[in-house]
Order: structure tokens, then sequence, then C-alpha cells
């Protein structure tokens, strides 16, 4: 047990120890004669007094280890202190302290991945006693552990304190890729005056914010980079409030293909009555019970049902539930449309026919305009899907009698990732639209979303499923624009990566001639920045450090539940780092 005492400390010893309940307790004393005043430096070897410290330390087999240390106050002799007594200062804890160093460090080490109530409930489990206020305690003790003078390369971002009320700034070394700072504000004043405190700043990577600039001034001949990603992000909100803006939610177009036979004949026998039609017409034709049913997807026992039935006894068609539902609206609207036209004729104010219909008043001033219309020109409307670029490898091949899964199974192989459901819900689909439309005698367009063209922006074009090429080339023929935008963010995306500065003045003089103000607003940001970011296309330094580190502190927020000051907040994010490189 003696040589247990030594590896705590070469100069204690072992006086005695006794285990009781679930605790081992050692009695130990220093075997140093003499002791140095903290004061004043001098030597001592006259004891005043002699009482005990306990103190807490690591558990050994399950079982808590408490040190009862012999702590000698002693006399200082020397005239010139201003202390006459001095107690003996125990290296292995700090002076009052309940707990020894190294269990202090595996308690912090520990709170970093919990919240302090969970890691005290947690060390509860392993026989050591800290209870929430102690861990706080602990954290909030956070001794200087960066070296604010050998940081040369740094990267800065903030983060919500509480989102869209407080924000905080972090700061992450480049070279250690450790977070080594934090602030409780993102203001231009306390902003400016922190990177003062790192005095050996060579590089500062950041976003394209005006706060961060101006506190990189402290430092005038450190480098700014500004970040790449953000340039990009920038150039692509803004062309897509430009789309969003000028475009609307659907953009129709005439069928970029023709339909063809099969799908036609496949289409027509989607509802019972025109399926029988369909069969007696093909056995007059002179095709056997087994290839009918080929052709309608169904098993020859149904087709001989069919068959069976006398033509004149063929029911007639009937509309869709769907087509009924729209039909009811469509009545049900004009009669509210006719309603509020009577109230309005009979003189009622306009505030007070809303809030008689039970409507807003913006309906009611539809239904009120002499060319309101309740007929839904997107009823129907064919807006592409997860399948659209696969079309014809599902209708086609159905056409000709493969079962759903094994058209499934094919279209897996080129990259599809829905359901067997979802494929007969779009064949349904496209039967039942077919036959409404070849009733009513309408033509077929079909629609691009808006939102498609805004994933082109940042997408490549086979990679938005809701967009086939032919539909992709009738929007640039109809919108020219869209052409040079998204020209326009390519170039700027190999343009940050060319590391040639040059390049971005002649982007900007060819951005300058869209007359769009989204647009033109992102070029005076660049032009009011435009050493830094010319920097960040030189260099390959990026706020990708701080982002991350962003998503640690919101991990470590969440784990807290959200209920810590700023300081607990910070001792633990840089515990964490610190632990992170040590254990690692």
């Amino acid at each position: 047990m003696d040589e247990f005492i030594k590896l705590l400390n070469q100069d204690y010893e072992l006086v005695q120890y006794r285990i009781k309940d679930k605790a081992v307790i050692f009695n130990i004393q220093s075997s140093k004669k003499e002791l140095t005043c903290p004061f004043c430096g001098s030597k001592s070897i006259w004891v005043h007094s002699i009482y005990q410290r306990e103190i807490q330390d690591l558990p050994i087999q399950d079982k808590q280890v408490i040190l009862l240390v012999d702590t000698r106050k002693m006399f200082c002799k020397n005239p010139d202190c201003l202390h006459k007594t001095f107690a003996e200062i125990h290296p292995f804890a700090a002076p009052r302290a309940k707990k020894t160093e190294r269990l202090a460090k595996n308690i912090i080490h520990t709170s970093t991945q919990l919240s302090s109530l969970n890691a005290s409930g947690l060390l509860k489990g392993e026989n050591i006693t800290a209870c929430k206020s102690s861990i706080c305690s602990l954290l909030k003790k956070m001794p200087a552990i960066v070296d604010k003078s050998s940081v040369t390369k740094v990267c800065v971002d903030d983060f919500a304190l509480r989102k869209r009320f407080s924000y905080g700034t972090a700061m992450v070394d480049l070279g250690s890729h450790r977070t080594i700072d934090l602030i409780p504000s993102r203001e231009t004043s306390d902003a400016a005056k922190w990177p003062a405190a790192f005095p050996n700043i060579q590089v500062v990577s950041r976003d394209g914010a005006a706060i961060y600039s101006s506190a990189a001034d402290s430092h005038p001949d450190a480098v700014q980079a500004s970040d790449r990603f953000h340039l990009i992000k920038g150039l692509s909100e803004a062309i897509n409030k430009y789309i969003i803006r000028e475009f609307p939610a659907r953009i129709g177009f005439p069928l970029t293909e023709e339909v063809s036979g099969e799908m036609k004949t496949l289409y027509n026998t989607a509802n019972r009555p025109l399926r029988i039609r369909f069969a007696h017409q093909k056995r007059k034709e002179g095709l056997a019970v087994a290839d009918i049913a080929l052709l309608l997807h169904s098993c020859p026992a149904t087709v001989r049902k069919y068959l069976a039935i006398p033509e004149d006894e063929i029911p007639d068609s009937m509309a869709a539930a769907r087509g009924r539902q729209h039909q009811l609206a469509m009545q049900q609207k004009q009669q509210e449309a006719d309603e509020a036209r009577k109230l309005a004729q009979a003189g009622y104010p306009m505030e007070q026919i809303p809030a008689m219909m039970h409507h807003t008043c913006k309906t009611i001033q539809n239904y009120l305009n002499p060319g309101y219309s309740v007929t839904d020109g997107h009823y129907n409307a064919r807006i592409p899907g997860k399948l659209a670029p696969s079309e014809k490898d599902v209708i086609e091949p159905r056409s000709r009698g493969p079962t759903y899964p094994q058209i499934h199974k094919i279209l897996c192989e080129k990259g599809y990732t829905g359901s067997v459901a979802s494929l007969r819900m779009f064949m349904q689909k496209e039967r039942t639209r077919m036959h409404e439309q070849e009733e009513q005698n309408k033509p077929r367009p079909e629609f691009i979303q808006r939102k498609s063209l805004c994933q082109l922006i940042y997408k490549k074009l086979e990679n938005v499923a809701t967009i086939t090429s032919g539909q992709y080339e009738q929007a640039l023929k109809k919108y020219p624009l869209l052409s040079e935008l998204y020209s326009s963010v390519k170039e700027s995306h190999s343009l940050m990566f060319s590391k040639k500065p040059e390049k971005l003045d002649i982007w900007i003089e060819s951005a300058k001639k869209h007359d769009i103000p989204e647009l033109q607003s992102f070029v005076e940001g660049i032009l009011k920045d435009l050493k830094a970011i010319k920097n960040g296309i030189i260099y390959s330094y990026n706020n990708g450090l701080a982002e991350g580190s962003v998503n640690k502190i919101k991990v470590i927020k969440r784990i807290m539940y959200g209920r810590n000051s700023f300081d607990l907040l910070k001792a633990k994010v840089l515990f964490h780092e610190l632990f992170h490189v040590e254990f690692n």
C-alpha cells in the first residue's frame, strides 16, 4: 500500500488504511521536515499545529477512495513576512480542494461529454461523489489552456447562443484544428478587440461579414481570406431569389415527346367498361384470350368474364371519383361566387361580405372580379416526379406484359430508389389523366416546377429527377436568361478554385451586364471585400473548421439542454478540444 501512495507523490507515506462499507480510507502524511512559506519563500521547520484534510481520489476496485492527509500549520520566522503562519500545500490537490487534481480531471472529462446532471449520475455509479454544482464549479475554474502566442493561423465564425436573439463568435486554430477561444458577442466593437489578444496572427479565414473584416484590422499585416463556400452559396441564393421572384410556381410546356400507340392503348383501358370493349375488339381481330390478357395485364379468367358479357349489356363509362369530386368542387365554388355577387348587388359593403360568407377578403375580391372563372387551369396537369426520367422504361415494358416487380427490378439497376407501389400509382394516374383528357378533347401540357429550375443552380441536370433533358431545353428556349445565369454560376465555381484571381474581374464585368437586383447586390458585396476574396482564390484556407466547430457547440448545447451560462459553455467546449487531443 505504501508503494501505491508513492505513485501519488514520492514525498508522502502511508500511516494506516482501513476499509469501511464501500470506501477505502488512507491516512497519509508528508515525509518532508522543512516546508516553504508560499508568501515570502523562506524555509520553516517549526510546527504550529496539525489537522486533517479529507480529499477524494480515483476509486479502486469499485470502492471510493478517501485520503485523510495530515496537514501541518507552520510558523514563518521571517520578520518581513506579513503572515505569521501558513498551511502545508499538497502537490496533488489545490488549496481547500476536496478532490485530487487527477480526479478533478476525470470529472471534467466526463462532464464534457454529458450534461452536469447526467455526469453526476454516471460518476455516482463509479463511486465518485460529485454533485451537479461541484462539476459546474470545476468547469468554471478553467485555467488558461491555450498558448495564445503560438497561434498564427485562425478562422472565425458566429454561432447562436439564443437563435434570433444573441450570438457569439468562435475562433479555430487552422494548424491544430482546435477551437481556441469563444466570445459572447459578434458586435464589431467586441470582435475588434478580440484578435488583439493573439499577438502573432498571420492568417485570418472568415466569411464575408463586415464584422470580422473590421475585427482583423488589429493585425494589418495578416492575410485575410474570404471563404469560397460562402461566396458560391451567396451567388446561388441570389439567383434562387430571382427565379422565385420572376417565375411562376409551375411553367407549362407542350409535350416534348409524342404519345406512342402502346401507351394510348394502355391508358384507354383504365376503367372496366373500356377494358371490356377493348377485349371484345381484340377478340374480333382474332387474338386469343391469353394474348388479350397480356395486353390488359389481367389473368385469362378475367378476360373470359369480359367476353361473356354481351356487347349491348356493357355498362356505360363512369367518370372517375377524382373527376366527380373536381366537378362537385367547381359547382360549389360557382355557387359561392354567385352568392357573393348577389350580396354585392344587394348593397352589402365589401367589409361585411367576407364575414357573412366566412371567407377572406382576397377570396371575395376574386369572386367579384368580372373575369373570374372557377375552372382550375392546373387540374389534371402533368407534374414530373421521381419517375419522370424513366417514364418510357415503365410504360412501354408494361404494355408488353412484364409485371411491376420485374419492371421495378430493371429500374433499380438504373438507380431508381422508389417502391413497386409507386409504379402502380404512377400508371393508374397516367391512365386516368389520359382518359379524362381524351374525353374532354383537351391538349395535354406538361409542367416544370420552379423548384426544379432552382435545383439546377447547384446540381447537374442528371441529378435532378423532376426534369428531363427535353424539358430543360424547352425552359432555356423560353427563358434564355436562365442559360446565362447557370453558366455564370459554373464559371464562378471554377474560378474560385483556379488560383487565378484576375479571372474574378472578368466575371464581375460579365455579371454587371444583367439587370437583376439580387445579382447586382451580390456583386457590390464582392467589390467591398475584393482583396480578401482574391486571397481566398489564391490560398487554400477555408472556414470548414469553424463550421465544424459550430456544430460541436450546438451538440454540447443540446447535451446541456440549453440551460447554460456562456462561461460554462466556453469551458465545456475548450476542455472538450483539449481532451480530444490528449486522448487521441
